[in-house]
């Protein structure tokens, strides 16, 4: 198999994201307690991004959605805007947070029994390259 190009592999990502933002419209919020009641983790998190269950406001906060789901893993994609320059004029260091944090989060959370929840307790990151407005998208991958 042929290895994508970047502008097929952003071309794919899109077109995921567009799928799932399609599912999801309108469906911002939190999930009521029966409408969680005996699922997983996974069933949660799998029921939100085929827009069954509401899916979190802070992804329409900092320009990011939930675009893959597997048992110990989860990947969010992100758009850094202008809406997220420091005053320094580079992306704030809690967009990058916030995007790593959900993505590992999501990722525990698909372990997670029926009843069973889980929340950070720490974030540490290291930022090794900046990501301006013009970037693109970026995805977190969570294991």
């Amino acid at each position: 198999m042929t290895p994508m190009t970047l502008e097929e592999t952003l071309a794919d990502w899109q077109r995921t994201e567009d799928e799932i933002r399609r599912r999801q419209a309108g469906k911002a919020g939190v999930a009521r307690p029966e409408q969680v009641i005996g699922k997983t983790g996974m069933e949660v998190l799998s029921a939100m991004m085929l827009g069954e269950l509401p899916y979190s406001h802070i992804g329409d906060t900092m320009d990011f959605i939930l675009v893959e789901v597997a048992p110990g893993k989860a990947v969010f994609q992100g758009w850094p805007q202008v809406k997220h320059l420091n005053p320094m004029g580079g992306i704030h260091g809690g967009w990058y947070a916030t995007l790593l944090d959900s993505a590992l989060g999501c990722a525990v959370h698909t372990l997670m029994p029926v009843g069973r929840g889980y929340t950070t307790a720490e974030v540490s990151i290291n930022i090794v390259r900046a990501a301006t407005p013009q970037s693109g998208p970026l995805r977190a991958v969570g294991t």
